[in-house]
């Protein structure tokens, strides 16, 4: 177990809540934006560690060698939230996203006391989905019954691939037969739940990713997240990087999926993720739709909006720092508000990843600035094939979702 508790630290209960409110203040005084509705706000909860860090993966992971501090991660977590209410008084939680990390590494119990903890601080909107992330080889009957019980409606499990050569080769801990197993639990309990799949994986051919993605089918999944595996800078594939298909097969293997999921009466709504109808993630949705979220946990980040002004955060990334940190009244380690030039790029960077785009009057809405604020950016990728607007819609063309990252970084130039 990692040491967290140094003679003479500061309780978590004795958190001095004063400075957080003194931020929430400030960011209510007048500025340079006019927001005339706030967003949905969103929870994310970040859980730290897992079994075994898989080579392509440059999320925020740790292994948990010889156990991690589960109670004492709890009440950090509650601190957390406690110390960010000020942030978002009156606001209520859209969606919830439990996200490791393995966050299916946590007991029954443990699961159970950090919903209870967020309910009791938060209210909740009726209608919420709450995400839990879930690695196959993690699985167990009993254990996901009662996360369910405790108010988590849907997964989103890391299968990967159903080919044991392919995820020996990406350093997952489960094989096919516990990826198919997984599945039978997440349908026996849950009756939403998304398959993450990943293709052009090391010496993978087309037939393979398609009896993949033909497997994952069959599991009739209501969400599938299908995709490319790209090697990460500061990962160990980035370092010493496998044989991928080039680019031609790849685009081979990303037109199967398209012809696949679509054959199967899934509908592709962003770049990655396709959904039986009304069963898209709506917490991404809320990323994509540049909504609020609130980001607690090691190294989580936050978005939150006010009247005048929206602003960001980012959490201490090491588990025992950001405990420690915590602990002393402060596990935020990067706080600032996105300027004027930067809010149209933010924008355009998520909407433009979703297929049917976002309706005009959500800029104006989310960023509290007129959409000419950006009318050259827009002006260009239109005349380049990459964008369609009307006076309704703003979409990225075939073209545009093809050529993604140029699209959106003619609107960095904005800044």
């Amino acid at each position: 177990m990692i040491p967290i508790k140094p003679a003479g630290s500061k309780s978590f209960d004795a958190l001095d809540h004063a400075e957080p409110a003194r931020v929430a203040m400030a960011y209510l005084k007048p500025g340079a934006l006019n927001l005339t509705a706030l967003p949905p706000l969103s929870l994310y909860v970040h859980f730290p560690w897992c079994v075994k860090k898989c080579p392509y993966c440059d999320f925020n992971s740790h292994e948990a060698v010889g156990g991690f501090p589960e109670e004492d991660y709890l009440a950090a977590l509650r601190a957390d939230l406690e110390m960010a209410l000020p942030l978002i008084w009156g606001r209520k939680l859209h969606t919830i996203f439990i996200g490791g990390g393995t966050p299916t590494l946590l007991s029954a119990a443990g699961l159970d006391r950090l919903m209870s903890d967020i309910r009791t601080l938060m209210p909740f909107d009726p209608g919420i989905e709450v995400t839990m992330e879930a690695n196959p080889g993690t699985f167990e009957v009993e254990k996901f019954k009662s996360y369910r019980g405790s108010g988590i409606n849907r997964l989103s499990i890391g299968i990967q691939s159903f080919d044991a050569r392919h995820l020996q080769a990406l350093g997952r801990i489960h094989d096919g037969d516990e990826a198919r197993r997984a599945v039978e639990i997440a349908q026996a309990n849950f009756d939403n739940f998304n398959l993450d799949l990943m293709y052009a994986l090391p010496s993978q051919t087309l037939a393979e990713a398609q009896r993949d993605v033909q497997t994952a089918i069959a599991c009739a999944p209501p969400h599938l997240s299908l995709y490319h595996l790209t090697l990460e800078p500061n990962t160990y594939f980035a370092k010493y990087p496998p044989p991928v298909p080039d680019d031609d097969a790849s685009a081979d293997m990303q037109e199967m999926v398209e012809d696949e999921t679509q054959a199967a009466g899934y509908r592709h709504y962003e770049v990655s993720a396709y959904a039986k109808p009304n069963r898209q993630a709506r917490h991404n949705m809320n990323y994509w739709q540049f909504g609020d979220y609130l980001g607690i946990g090691a190294g989580a980040h936050s978005k939150l909006s006010f009247p005048h002004r929206v602003m960001r955060q980012a959490r201490y990334r090491q588990p025992k720092e950001y405990m420690e940190r915590m602990r002393q009244g402060n596990p935020v380690q990067e706080e600032r508000e996105i300027t004027r030039g930067e809010l149209g790029f933010e924008f355009m960077l998520n909407a433009m990843r979703l297929i049917d785009g976002i309706e005009v009057n959500l800029f104006m809405e989310r960023t509290g600035m007129p959409l000419n604020v950006i009318e050259r950016a827009l002006n260009e990728a239109e005349s380049k094939g990459l964008l369609y607007r009307d006076h309704m819609i703003l979409k990225p063309t075939e073209l545009g979702r093809r050529f993604l990252n140029d699209l959106q970084g003619l609107f960095l130039s904005e800044g």
